[in-house]
């Protein structure tokens, strides 16, 4: 029993990493109904940019908000430059798109940084946390960003001007702009919010994983997972997911047999490829019904 208490706390921890990309991905995906899969590479790059900015002596926390604040601005950038051309474009080119800029993303970084590894520093330390030795105070306070992300977009969504726009775009294009809301700046602004999350979530994970420009690569497809597994319409689901994958992934490794490090990532992918036949909403997903 200990083992498995054990087990559950360290997939807490974990999946504390996987929940905040995840939240990221459903923030794309509410705003243009695609997957981004060069999210994960916007998240380094922004990584990145706050490291270098310390390197620079700007002390952590200012670094930490000032890329929040670039990469807010570089999300909506992206979406007006890149994106909005491809609004009426069938699906495969917006996914020729997303490749695209995963391997400029990638590349760039590589060409600016290389592709050694560097240590990222973490604001919470890393001394373990309450005396346990499977989960640390950086990972704990992971948790916790994550949480209050959670909460700050639940109020953001329900009781603001902006946020419940947001919504009714997303949900019912046609009828907001009936009534006055401008739809393409709506989803421009969850370009930009999405970018932002998965600054912080770049910048939260580095100091596990370490900086480098494929860093992301295994947390992103964790992070589909999590998406995926709670609903790709509900951060609320992203965040549960995301723990819930984490847990999962620690038990698999702990009790099925020949279940090593080398296997965790299968068997997210055969997680997401289980949730969409059983269940294909996710646990906190919204069934989409369409009139014929």
């Amino acid at each position: 029993m200990e083992l498995f208490s054990n087990q559950i706390l360290a997939g807490i921890s974990t999946g504390a990493i996987y929940a905040c990309m995840a939240l990221a991905v459903v923030m794309i995906y509410q705003a243009i109904d695609h997957l981004n899969f060069a999210q994960g590479e916007m998240a380094m790059f922004s990584t990145f940019i706050s490291w270098q900015m310390m390197q620079w002596g700007i002390p952590y926390w200012a670094a930490f908000f000032l890329t929040i604040g670039l990469s807010f601005v570089a999300g909506i950038a992206i979406e007006r430059i890149l994106f909005k051309p491809l609004a009426k474009a069938p699906v495969l080119t917006n996914v020729a798109g997303f490749i695209a800029l995963y391997s400029i993303i990638n590349s760039s970084a590589g060409l600016i940084w290389d592709f050694t590894i560097k240590q990222y520093p973490t604001p919470f330390g890393s001394a373990p946390f309450l005396g346990s030795q499977l989960i640390s105070t950086h990972q704990a306070g992971m948790i916790g960003v994550t949480i209050l992300l959670l909460i700050g977009l639940y109020f953001f969504f329900q009781y603001t001007r902006v946020g419940l726009a947001m919504r009714a775009a997303a949900s019912l294009p046609e009828s907001a702009r009936l009534v006055g809301i401008n739809t393409s700046w709506m989803i421009a602004l969850g370009w930009g919010m999405a970018s932002a999350i998965g600054a912080i979530a770049g910048m939260l994970i580095a100091p596990v994983v370490f900086l480098e420009p494929n860093m992301m690569g295994g947390v992103l497809i964790y992070g589909f997972a999590a998406a995926v597994l709670g609903g790709l319409t509900s951060p609320l689901g992203a965040v549960v997911g995301g723990f819930l994958v984490g847990i999962f992934e620690n038990l698999a490794g702990t009790y099925i047999p020949g279940v090593g490090n080398e296997l965790k990532l299968p068997i997210a992918l055969a997680l997401i490829i289980s949730v969409l036949v059983v269940k294909p909403a996710g646990l906190f997903g919204r069934a989409i019904v369409k009139r014929v």
